[in-house]
């Protein structure tokens, strides 16, 4: 699965870079560096809910705060499913 974080202006003022660490920091936790991929991105268009994270071209509104609970929601419980 490939994660596309925005690092565009505004998203890199509200928080781009510790949204990617946190998220890397959990996908290591959670030993999935081969299957969760995290890339930045320049603008995703939705900059006004900034910092924008694209997943299968849906883009999702994540803050630094809310990354743990998008890790799960969106990222880890998908990758679950697809093992099974």
């Amino acid at each position: 699965m490939i994660v596309e974080v925005c690092i565009g202006s505004a998203c890199h003022l509200k928080g781009a870079y510790e949204v990617v660490s946190i998220l890397e920091q959990l996908i290591k936790k959670n030993n999935l560096q081969d299957k969760i991929i995290v890339k930045g991105s320049f603008c995703l268009g939705n900059c006004t809910k900034a910092v924008s994270v694209r997943i299968n071209n849906k883009i999702y509104s994540v803050q630094p705060e809310t990354v743990q609970d998008f890790f799960e929601k969106e990222l880890r419980r998908k990758v679950e499913v697809c093992k099974l």
